[in-house]
Order: C-alpha cells, then sequence, then structure tokens
C-alpha cells in the first residue's frame, strides 16, 4: 500500500482509499504474504516443518498428493523468503534436510490462528453455502 499505509498493525486501524489502486494491492506486503501462504501446498509443509526438521523424501512421502516438483517449488519458494532454512549433509549420496527458520516459526501462531478460526467457523460457512446453493469445498 502507500507509504501511510506500510506500517499498519492491524488491517482495520486505517482506511483504505476507495477505490483501492491496484499497484497498491500488488505491492502491500499483506497481499505477498497471502500470495505465498494461500498457496495449496504452503501451510502443510510450514505445519509440518513447525513440528520437526525433515529430510526431502520425509516431506514427500508426508504430504500425499504432492509432485516432487511442486514440493521443490514450495520448498525453495520458502527458502527465497526466509521461512526455511536448507542444510546439504556431505553424505554419499548428498542428503538435504529443511527446517524452519526463526522467521518461519513465527509464522505458526498466526497459522495456528487462521486454523482455530476456520474450524470454528467451518459449520457456519457450510450452512451458508448450502443456502446460498453453492457446493461444499470440503467434498
Amino acid at each position: 500500500m502507500s507509504a501511510a499505509n506500510m506500517h499498519v498493525p492491524a488491517p482495520l486501524d486505517t482506511a483504505l482509499p476507495s477505490p483501492v489502486p491496484g499497484d497498491e494491492h500488488e505491492q502491500c506486503p499483506v497481499t505477498d504474504v497471502l500470495r505465498r501462504v494461500g498457496d495449496k501446498w504452503t501451510v502443510l509443509v510450514v505445519v509440518l516443518l513447525g513440528q520437526r526438521a525433515h529430510r526431502f523424501n520425509e516431506l514427500h512421502r508426508g504430504i500425499e498428493t504432492i509432485s516432487q516438483r511442486m514440493l521443490t517449488r514450495t520448498l525453495r519458494g520458502l527458502e527465497e523468503d526466509g521461512l526455511v532454512h536448507r542444510e546439504v549433509f556431505a553424505t554419499i549420496p548428498p542428503s538435504v534436510e529443511y527446517s524452519l527458520t526463526p522467521l518461519g516459526k513465527s509464522l505458526l501462531e498466526p497459522l495456528s490462528g487462521l486454523a482455530k478460526w476456520a474450524i470454528a467457523n467451518q459449520p457456519a460457512i457450510a450452512a451458508s453455502r448450502r443456502v446460498n446453493n453453492l457446493p461444499s469445498r470440503n467434498t
């Protein structure tokens, strides 16, 4: 957002311009983070790494439907953002272990809050979808 909106302590504390300029929305740090955590696999990978460090194949086996390519892309993106640390061990063949950085660990609390909200409100969301004849996203 504009310079006035860059250090907003909470989304509702600052009035947004109307309409919100597209370039401001694209440059917003919140939009950037939501793009990262809003993809199909990132939250699951972060949660698994929040439990303990994993080797690549452990992660791949632990997420039933993710492809190797998509897991690689997800881990690379998280590493680029400073959320995941990749450590290569000089074994034959070389092995790689992934763990959360302190920044990545700091994401676990807000993700937990979002998860609690989603679980608590899922029945109301499903009921609203039924009333509005929309398909459930859980089936």
